[in-house]
């Protein structure tokens, strides 16, 4: 008699679950269900004036005079990337997003050129030509995401990518420290995950299109990730980011990683050109790593011409001198890489010789 009043008991309680599930989906239907408000955290330090003030003060300190070339993806004549009901469009999304960034990056003293301000076109190739030619020291695209099948309106996460993979010769391991500040930070003020395909967030370009990537990380000649913020097709996400606030949040999250990226500080590589020439068949090539907390000497890497080659480094002095024996004549690129004891690499440098 007791487990049939237990079974009643769990059945009446089923029962009072779905109907309650049963009106609150009912509540949330529009076109494929979700509520006409989703909720979102204000980051205690953009939500405070005062404090928010207070962070760009503080990042200034590492971003004044910095330019940085943001890219908002797609526009104008490209359009079609839609959520389901038409709310939202990636278009103005990428550049609701991307005006906010500039705000706050301008706010810390730093300089910001843009690939568009409006709804206007730019052609995907231009994109990149214009980043080359502006001056700019990093680039950002901003997107949002969709998944590959159709029907899915569950997928959303924060992933944000860097051009090629460690194996590859033009992997810049700079790009992948970049990615990770600004993916940590803005995945945490949108409270998403960063996916499964990947640790911690970031991706290479190359598991998407191997070998090739994306064309504006690969075009771009000056650092550059690509932010891909969310999944504009998921249901639930779709209401947030119609939202202008949210908007905001999304940039307070990026401006965010970039200040600590700059903050943990970066690598220099300084060639010392009146120390170095050729004497005796051997070319010794001079170079100080500098950086404020130090270098890790075991991060070390050199080319010449994508070949990797022996160095020697005065840890005391920071100094790095490589010797290259009977040199061909002509024009050489030298390659180096290094990383402080924080884990931020040095900025690609591709350093062009002439050997006469």
């Amino acid at each position: 008699m007791k487990k049939l009043l237990l079974l009643l008991l769990l059945i009446l309680i089923g029962s009072a679950c779905t109907n309650q599930f049963v009106k609150e989906e009912k509540n949330l239907i529009d076109v494929y269900g979700y509520a006409e408000k989703v909720l979102y955290e204000l980051p205690p330090d953009w939500k405070d004036l005062d404090k928010r003030k207070d962070v760009i003060e503080i990042y200034g300190e590492y971003l004044e005079g910095i330019t940085f070339f943001i890219d908002p993806g797609h526009g104008g004549e490209d359009r079609r990337n839609k959520s389901k009901t038409g709310k939202v469009v990636e278009a103005d999304v990428n550049l609701y997003v991307s005006l906010a960034l500039r705000d706050y990056l301008e706010a810390a003293g730093a300089k910001v050129i843009l690939s568009r301000k409006d709804d206007s076109t730019v052609d995907l190739h231009y994109r990149s030509e214009l980043a080359n030619k502006s001056g700019a020291d990093f680039f950002i695209s901003i997107h949002h995401n969709a998944p590959g099948q159709r029907g899915n309106y569950w997928t959303n996460y924060t992933s944000t990518y860097y051009h090629a993979k460690p194996e590859n010769y033009e992997y810049e391991p700079s790009e992948q420290d970049l990615a990770r500040f600004i993916q940590r930070d803005l995945a945490y003020v949108m409270d998403n995950p960063g996916g499964l395909g990947s640790f911690d967030g970031t991706y290479s370009d190359y598991l998407i299109y191997p070998g090739d990537g994306f064309s504006v990380l690969r075009r771009t000649e000056i650092p550059a990730v690509l932010v891909e913020c969310s999944f504009f097709s998921n249901r639930m996400e779709e209401i947030r980011l119609q939202s202008r606030e949210f908007n905001e949040i999304q940039a307070w999250g990026i401006f965010r990683g970039i200040g600590k990226y700059f903050r943990v500080g970066v690598p220099e590589i300084n060639f010392l050109k009146d120390e170095s020439g050729l004497k005796n068949d051997t070319l010794k090539l001079r170079y100080d790593l500098v950086d404020k907390k130090g270098i890790d000497p075991y991060s070390i890497k050199t080319f010449v011409d994508s070949s990797q080659v022996g160095y020697n480094f005065i840890q005391e002095t920071n100094r790095l001198v490589i010797e290259l024996a009977n040199p061909e004549k002509g024009e050489h690129t030298v390659r180096i890489m290094c990383k402080n004891i924080s884990g931020n690499h040095s900025l690609p440098y591709h350093r062009k010789i002439l050997v006469r």
